[in-house]
């Protein structure tokens, strides 16, 4: 083996991370600005954080604490301070408020779209870096705040094209489960483990939760996951909290509920608060149209630790087909919740703020599932050949008169022929291809191939040599009708 041979490297992707192509880019464009066009018409603004904290800022909130580095990617930069790359758009939030507070409104109402990274396990539809697009409240503890976020979630997603009945949000309180917890007496030591054994009820099931619970879980390859050692009575008051439906939950419903699953917790404690503020957010959720939407599930906890209130998580309910080819259910596309002592690290200041973010990775990946690729078509591309290099400029003029009206077009820079000409517009998905060698300039003409229709026109003909000689999908026009010409053959494969 020479030495050229052994400084060669394997061209690889990364486990848990992936490249997008030109559609899904366009596509996820789109999909970004439907969202953007919601949040601002609530009177939301715009802020960008950078990539990367310091590592103290972000915090140790993420619940998968047995990950490398907590679940988080960082670094020692050159001053011996650790940097990690943001796991979510909140904690840099927090920073940022408690940096600028005096100069922000309160209450502050932003949004924030960028890519956070996780180091966390894979899944379907799940990355280790992906993109978050957040709104938050920042400077109002009413329970109205939470109610207005909700009120938005659900209104992108259906401006996202997903109609009522196909995604659910659902709405808890950490503060109705800390009643819980005290009210089982469970150590506060134990309270972090038993938090994200509730949380993977949807994934493990309530014998999978009850294991956690208990003292250890073991998975189907043997591993072996430490559990919260609850007694058994401990465990059953947990488990008879998530599996009883807080409904109904209109008036003194929700307080008949509590009272059922937590009867020691009396008026004036942490989790009667929380049913309370609960109980608010439902009756303006009823007033507005948006209760049945929105629904209570004592369930859903949210696996970041700074949640302190109302959390909430945004389900899709209907099968897609995945990049595999198999039929599942994608779950959570987003959620959120209070966060009332998130600013308070910084400085002491205690500020209450609320906010959801929408997975916008794993929800662009269910839309495209279930509308087929198809429907995330990029607009058409014209590419202009090149048949006489000597004459390149006037390609270059071609193509700039098509921009001008409108549409992707590009003049080929290859040194190739016509023949490999066609091939790289095929590989490009062109639409059409604009042909202008010396004997069509001579004329004052040009040739447009449609090359979809053209391959189309192929795969049904016996012979090559017929489509050849009626050439359906090959026109000659006028020089000075190019734009008209290229318009009505888009018009007419729908282009």
């Amino acid at each position: 083996m020479n030495e050229q041979q052994k400084q060669r490297i394997k061209a690889r992707l990364p486990h848990g991370f992936r490249d997008r192509d030109e559609a899904d880019i366009a596509a996820e464009r789109r999909m970004l600005d439907t969202i953007r066009r919601v949040y601002e018409s609530y009177g939301f603004s715009a802020l960008e954080t950078p990539a990367f904290e310091y590592t103290d800022a972000l915090g140790k909130f993420l619940p998968d604490s047995d990950r490398p580095n907590e679940g988080v990617f960082s670094l020692k930069d050159e001053d011996g301070q650790w940097l990690s790359l943001r796991y979510d758009l909140t904690a840099p939030l927090a920073r940022y408020v408690a940096e600028n507070f005096q100069n922000l409104p309160k209450p502050f109402r932003r949004y924030q779209l960028g890519q956070v990274w996780r180091n966390e396990k894979p899944g379907p539809g799940r990355y280790r870096e992906f993109t978050q697009f957040d709104a938050d409240t920042v400077g109002s503890a009413s329970p109205a705040a939470d109610a207005e976020l909700l009120m938005m979630f659900a209104d992108s997603l259906e401006a996202l094209g997903l109609k009522r009945g196909e995604y659910l949000i659902k709405v808890n309180s950490r503060k109705v489960l800390n009643g819980v917890l005290e009210a089982a007496n469970i150590d506060p030591s134990k309270r972090g483990t038993v938090l994200r054994a509730i949380d993977k009820v949807d994934r493990l099931g309530v014998e999978g939760v009850r294991a956690l619970l208990g003292k250890e879980r073991r998975d189907e390859s043997g591993d072996v996951t430490r559990g919260a050692e609850l007694n058994p009575e401990q465990t059953a008051r947990v488990l008879k909290f998530i599996m009883t439906p807080p409904q109904p939950a209109i008036g003194d419903g929700l307080f008949k509920w509590w009272n059922d699953v937590a009867p020691e917790q009396a008026a004036g404690s942490i989790g009667y608060i929380g049913v309370q503020e609960l109980s608010e957010i439902v009756a303006t959720l009823e007033r507005t149209g948006y209760l049945g939407r929105v629904q209570l599930d004592s369930s859903i906890i949210r696996g970041l630790d700074y949640y302190t209130g109302a959390v909430f998580e945004a389900q899709l309910t209907f099968p897609v087909r995945n990049e595999d080819g198999d039929t599942v259910v994608f779950g959570s596309v987003g959620g959120g919740g209070r966060y009332d002592n998130l600013i308070e690290r910084f400085g002491g200041r205690s500020i209450p703020a609320s906010g959801f973010s929408l997975g916008v990775s794993r929800l662009f990946s269910v839309l495209k599932a279930r509308a087929g690729a198809a429907a995330f078509a990029v607009e058409p591309l014209i590419v202009v050949m090149v048949l006489d290099k000597a004459e390149i400029a006037e390609s270059f003029r071609l193509a700039q008169e098509l921009r001008t009206a409108g549409f992707r077009a590009e003049a080929y820079v290859g040194e190739a022929g016509m023949k490999a000409q066609l091939k790289y517009a095929d590989k490009r998905n062109a639409a059409i291809a604009v042909i202008e060698g010396s004997d069509e300039r001579a004329r004052g003409e040009v040739t447009l191939k449609d090359l979809a229709l053209g391959a189309e026109l192929a795969k049904s003909m016996e012979s090559r040599a017929a489509w050849v000689k009626d050439r359906p999908a090959q026109t000659s026009v006028k020089r000075a009708e190019l734009v008209q010409a290229v318009r009505a053959m888009l018009g007419e494969r729908g282009g």
